[in-house]
C-alpha cells in the first residue's frame, strides 16, 4: 500500500530519511543560486521547489512514505546522466564508451525515472483523494512528469537523434543545457 494512514511523522522502516532528502534538496538548490547557476539552471530550482514542498508535506503529515521512497529511484538515473556528461567534458577518445554509457542510460532512464513515475501518477490518479493533501501532491506528479518527459526528449534528440538539434538558426534549439552539450 502506498498510502500510509499516519496521523503524523512515523520513523518506522524509513527512519529518518525523508528529511535527509528534504536537506538534500535544498542544500542542492542553494548551491545553484550561491553559485550563480540559477538562470542556466532554473528548471532544476523549479524540480528542487517541488521535490521540496513535498518531501515536507510527508514529514509533516507522515503520509505517502513509499511513494516517496519510490520516487528517490529516479536519483538512480543520475549517476549515468553524470557520467554522461563527464565523458562529454573530458572529450574521453574512446567513443566505444560514451556509446555504451549512451545506451545504459537509456535503460537506466526508463527503468528508474520513467517508470517508476508513471506508476506513481496512474496510482494516484486512480486511487488517492483529489483534495488536500493527495491533489497537491498528484498536481506536482504530473508537473514532474512534464519535466521528465522534456528531459527525456532532450536526452534522445541529444544522443539518437543529433540532426534534430539544431534550430532553424543553426543554435541549439535547447541552448547550453548539459543534456544537450
Amino acid at each position: 500500500m502506498l498510502v500510509g494512514r499516519g496521523t503524523g511523522p512515523q520513523r518506522g522502516v524509513w527512519g529518518g530519511t525523508h528529511h535527509d532528502v528534504a536537506s538534500y534538496f535544498i542544500h542542492d538548490s542553494l548551491d545553484i543560486i550561491f553559485n550563480h547557476q540559477s538562470r542556466s539552471s532554473w528548471e532544476y530550482l523549479v524540480h528542487h521547489t517541488m521535490a521540496i514542498s513535498a518531501f515536507v508535506s510527508l514529514i509533516i503529515t507522515g503520509r505517502f512514505l513509499v511513494a516517496a521512497m519510490l520516487l528517490l529511484l529516479v536519483e538512480v538515473s543520475n549517476i549515468f546522466l553524470t557520467v554522461r556528461m563527464l565523458l562529454k567534458m573530458s572529450n574521453v577518445p574512446s567513443p566505444a564508451l560514451y556509446e555504451a554509457n549512451k545506451y545504459v542510460n537509456l535503460v537506466m532512464y526508463f527503468a528508474f525515472r520513467l517508470a517508476p513515475q508513471a506508476y506513481l501518477t496512474w496510482y494516484f490518479l486512480r486511487y488517492v483523494e483529489v483534495q488536500g493533501q493527495g491533489a497537491f501532491l498528484t498536481a506536482n506528479l504530473l508537473l514532474l512528469d512534464a519535466m521528465i518527459l522534456m528531459y527525456f526528449s532532450r536526452l534522445l534528440r541529444s544522443d539518437f537523434f543529433p540532426s534534430l538539434r539544431k534550430g532553424s538558426a543553426g543554435r541549439d534549439v535547447d541552448g547550453e543545457k548539459f543534456l544537450i552539450d
